[in-house]
């Protein structure tokens, strides 16, 4: 008999999501990660003593869209959602602002009120979108077959009007689109810099889909869990341990274990464990390079594009909450706030970025959610993380190691443009640059998708043909995490795609 019938390599919460699944239909579940805690990159951690940081992806936005929570059940075991509203907020140096609120309605009066036109130019977008964005969604919670792909999007009802308009739209650089419905550039930026967080430059042809599925922002929202992003990977932690699965953490895998032509298990701090499947939830290059042995590794993982990096997080603790010059009020640091100026700002910063160099006063998205969860700060003390873009891994000139206090240096002082005397109210920090996300988090060459969000790398080319349906080339070896379909953020489709999956054959008893 097998140590367990599904055993998981990485607690990020796509394979802890796969591993709740298959524990809550009974099957025995086996999770192994290599740091001291689960998590990877949804994870909350004390790093200046009161101010509790999250070590990567802080808002939560995708996974509003999906089912998972009430399947798992998570709020029995103490996931509690803190409402973010306003969604959005983007200041502007000359003192303006605007806001986008998680009732469309209101976003479209606030436009209106500000931009005469904006408002309904904003309604037309919502109306001619919304369809498409929620196919999108349906995509991302299915396995992307072309069966599925075209029923969807060819036969569905992602379009409403005449495909031929549609097509060209969808087709061009999502920094173009915007062109088509408004003329104000204070309502274009913060909507292109939202759109850039997938990665692709606003000028990049056929990437349209990344501002197109805008319209899903007003249908789940954000929010936070009390406590920091981590405690959504802690919640499934103690789900899957109720069910009676095991979590074994500080345990890095080194190999599968193969026999003849499928893989039977893992090899863990000098102990063999056996299972009737193997699900990886690590980086596509770790599954296929590091873990399996060379006569299987697939030859396609060699042109696996993962890219020069991504972006850079400042992770501050202040002594006194953030102020901006163009609203002060407590909506400014609720919302996830947008600071770019205009577009020529994203296309300048990927420009530094394909020189190899860090950019200089880049955009940046601000996040201090210690206005809605006062866990995370002591009183009167605010947390405040800084994700700006782009940064290369690799540079042309210099280390990381190196020039890190400068940069970080620089993210902060522009972000003091938008906000005087945060500088003087820094009390501790903690710089994720790109070599930081490599060697703390495992994130190859610091991209936080894993592989670039190109359309040669979405769907059923994610992450290679043929191995789209969360099934390896291998027997008995299964995928999950930001490698495969949809990508990556905090959705938790891949987890939970990938856990139908394996349920499928295991009830077949296929494997």
């Amino acid at each position: 008999m097998p140590d367990f019938d599904v055993i998981l390599v990485g607690a990020g919460h796509n394979g802890l999501i796969t591993a709740a699944y298959l524990a809550k239909a009974g099957y025995k579940v086996g999770v192994f990660e290599r740091r001291a805690m689960v998590g990877g990159a949804v994870s909350t951690e004390e790093i200046v003593p009161g101010y509790r940081f999250d070590l990567g992806g802080s808002a939560h936005i995708l996974i509003r869209l999906t089912p998972i929570v009430e399947e798992l059940e998570l709020e029995k075991f103490g996931l509690s959602y803190l409402e973010l509203d306003p969604v959005f907020f983007a200041p502007f140096k000359d003192g303006d602002a605007v806001f986008f609120y998680r009732s469309a309605d209101k976003t479209i009066e606030h436009f209106e009120s500000k931009f005469p036109g904006e408002g309904e130019a904003y309604r037309r977008f919502l109306a001619d979108w919304s369809p498409f964005a929620k196919t999108v969604k349906d995509v991302f919670l299915s396995t992307p077959s072309p069966f599925e792909l075209g029923k969807k999007f060819v036969f569905g009802k992602a379009i409403q009007g005449d495909w031929k308009k549609a097509l060209p739209m969808i087709l061009k650089p999502y920094g173009e689109v915007v062109d088509h419905y408004f003329k104000e550039e204070k309502i274009k930026s913060p909507m292109v810099w939202m759109a850039a967080q997938s990665g692709p430059p606003p000028t990049e042809p056929l990437n349209a889909p990344f501002l197109l599925w805008h319209p899903l922002y007003h249908e789940g929202g954000a929010a936070r869990p009390k406590g920091g992003s981590g405690m959504l990977t802690q919640v499934l932690q103690r789900q899957i341990e109720h069910h009676g699965g095991k979590v074994f953490v500080n345990s890095p895998v080194s190999r599968f274990l193969m026999s003849e032509k499928k893989v039977t298990g893992i090899h863990c701090n000098g102990i063999d464990y056996t299972a009737r499947a193997v699900v990886s939830g690590t980086h596509a290059l770790e599954t296929f390079t590091k873990l399996l042995p060379s006569e299987h590794q697939p030859e396609q993982a060699k042109s696996l594009r993962v890219g020069n990096g991504f972006g850079a997080i400042l992770r501050l603790a202040l002594n006194k909450p953030i102020a901006y010059k163009a609203f002060s009020g407590i909506e400014s640091r609720i919302a996830l706030q947008l600071l770019c100026e205009n577009r020529q700002e994203v296309n300048r910063a990927f420009g530094h970025y394909l020189k190899g160099e860090p950019t200089p006063r880049p955009p940046i998205v601000a996040m201090s959610f210690s206005a809605v969860d006062a866990t995370l700060a002591p009183p009167g003390g605010e947390v405040l993380w800084l994700w700006a873009q782009y940064f290369p891994y690799e540079l042309q000139h210099g280390h990381w190691d190196e020039i890190a206090p400068a940069v970080a240096e620089d993210i902060l002082d522009t972000f003091e443009e938008y906000a005087p005397g945060t500088k003087a109210s820094v009390v501790g920090s903690l710089f994720q640059h790109p070599l930081w996300l490599e060697r703390e988090l495992g994130l190859y060459r610091a991209n936080v998708m894993h592989l670039e969000m190109t359309l040669d790398q979405m769907f059923m080319l994610r992450p290679m043909l043929g191995m789209s349906e969360y099934k390896s080339h291998i027997k008995g070896l299964y995928l999950t995490g930001a490698s495969t379909h949809p990508g990556g953020g905090i959705m938790g489709a891949s987890g939970r795609n990938a856990a139908r999956v394996v349920l499928k054959d295991l009830d077949k008893k296929r494997i």
